[in-house]
């Protein structure tokens, strides 16, 4: 009785009351020891008695990455503990999934965890903002991730934004792609299409002329520039020539400044000779500056 009086869970705060937008030195202070409030044990799991986390929204591994993390393991064993949550039956994974597969192929029966006290609400969430603030995440996985957070935890917009480190307008653009066929998702999925270049496409409305619209840029390599005059082309909208102040801009420029506004959440403008970087305030500016290591986060 007296270890259940412990398993109280975070006392229902929410992880933001616990590690504010940190997710990472939130787990290192769990591994190491130093966290509060988490009834923390550390344990050593038979593999066959752990379930997969149902809020892991990485659902893509690469396979060679997993073969030499398993080649690693074989040598050096684990050093990182995974995160664990005791159930009915066994352990359900809280973090350390790809640890896991690694350890199966390896194989290893057993795996060093370290059993805490998460509610379900609670490893949703730090399944899905570790993955986030780590970049795990392809595109589409971000965006499912980011649905997660609003449809089952009631994120607002403004805390979504705020927790994952990115604008309201980069998450509610991303989170549009779920709007896509689920074959032009896969496009993403395998990289074959950017966020970039699909997202245009959504103004067509029709399935069917979405997915032969993405083969169509996919098969012809279009710059998004190119992508957006073509859905302007399919929709019958004429899309007016702006005056040439000078040359137009070069495509491969355009897609940089694409790449780096969707990289930093913000707008970016590149000229000759010239890199601008817009932020609204100091939070902002010191959340860019943390995303390109200028500096840390205390």
């Amino acid at each position: 009785m007296a270890e259940k009086k412990n398993r109280s869970g975070l006392g229902g705060r929410g992880l933001d009351a616990i590690f504010g937008t940190n997710v990472e030195q939130f787990l290192d202070e769990i591994q190491n020891n130093k966290a509060e409030g988490t009834g923390r044990r550390e344990v050593e799991i038979p593999i066959r008695e752990i379930r997969p986390n149902p809020y892991q929204p990485r659902k893509e591994f690469d396979q060679a990455g997993l073969n030499e993390l398993a080649d690693s393991i074989r040598t050096h064993g684990i050093f990182t503990p995974l995160l664990v949550r005791k159930s009915v039956q066994g352990y359900v994974l809280i973090t350390g999934e790809r640890r896991l597969r690694a350890a199966e192929i390896a194989g290893l029966t057993t795996v060093p965890a370290i059993e805490v006290d998460f509610t379900d609400e609670e490893m949703m969430e730090i399944a899905i903002l570790e993955n986030v603030q780590r970049e795990d995440l392809n595109p589409i996985e971000e965006a499912s991730a980011y649905e997660s957070l609003v449809k089952k935890l009631g994120y607002t917009q403004e805390k979504l934004a705020e927790r994952v480190g990115k604008s309201r307008e980069y998450c509610a653009n991303i989170m549009r792609l779920l709007k896509l066929p689920p074959e032009v998702q896969k496009l993403v999925v395998d990289k074959k299409l950017t966020m970039s270049h699909v997202r245009p496409l959504l103004s067509l409305g029709d399935e069917n002329q979405i997915y032969e619209a993405a083969r169509h840029v996919m098969k012809n390599k279009m710059s998004v520039r190119e992508v957006e005059a073509y859905v302007h082309e399919l929709a019958g909208t004429s899309v007016k020539p702006k005056p040439k102040k000078a040359a137009d801009k070069d495509p491969w420029i355009r897609d940089l400044e694409v790449q780096m506004q969707e990289k930093l959440g913000t707008q970016v403008n590149i000229s000759k000779n010239r890199l601008q970087i817009s932020y609204s305030d100091t939070d902002d500016l010191n959340r860019i500056l943390e995303i390109i290591g200028c500096i840390s986060e205390d």
